[in-house]
């Protein structure tokens, strides 16, 4: 388990403005039931005492009933969560969730300031035993969640910003 999790949680909450139903909801699609009280404890700051943290298989169903949420049913069975997460995994759930190309990928992590070759980025995305497989950092998730918001909830701007 990470404290990752819970930031994931967090971002993704605030970038699509998801109420407590709908992040209960989309745990249901991904196959796990939870709790308003647990969404609750998931999603507070590290150092508030009722702070819980977010088991990776709870936040791999999360990521599953995300990319349902927002892509639809594929047919067959559905996804089995993964009982252990890495930032890899995280990162290619929420470009497939998300319908982003690597272009796209690389677009956020510019807007939020981090940037990446194509070589660099697509080595996150391959299979851990392939010999350009590079482990994604915390830091390069966090700069991918940020642009993630950048995208989907905006700043507003001040109405004396002339553009």
């Amino acid at each position: 388990m990470s404290t990752m999790n819970n930031a994931v949680l967090r971002s993704i909450r605030y970038s699509f403005d998801f109420g407590d139903d709908a992040m209960i909801a989309i745990f249901g699609l991904g196959g796990e039931a939870v709790t308003r009280a647990e969404v609750s404890d998931w999603l507070k700051k590290d150092e508030d005492p009722a702070y819980q943290e977010c088991p990776d298989l709870a936040l791999a169903s999360f990521l599953n009933g995300l990319i349902i949420d927002r892509r639809g049913r594929r047919d067959g069975p559905a996804p089995v969560p993964e009982s252990r997460l890495t930032n890899n995994l995280i990162l290619t759930k929420l470009k497939i969730a998300l319908t982003f190309s690597g272009d796209d990928v690389m677009g956020v992590l510019n807007s939020a300031g981090h940037h990446l070759s194509k070589h660099e980025l697509s080595a996150l995305f391959r299979k851990p035993r392939h010999k350009h497989y590079r482990t994604c950092m915390d830091q390069v998730l966090r700069y991918f969640l940020r642009g993630v918001q950048l995208k989907f909830r905006p700043e507003p701007t001040l109405a004396g910003d002339a553009a």
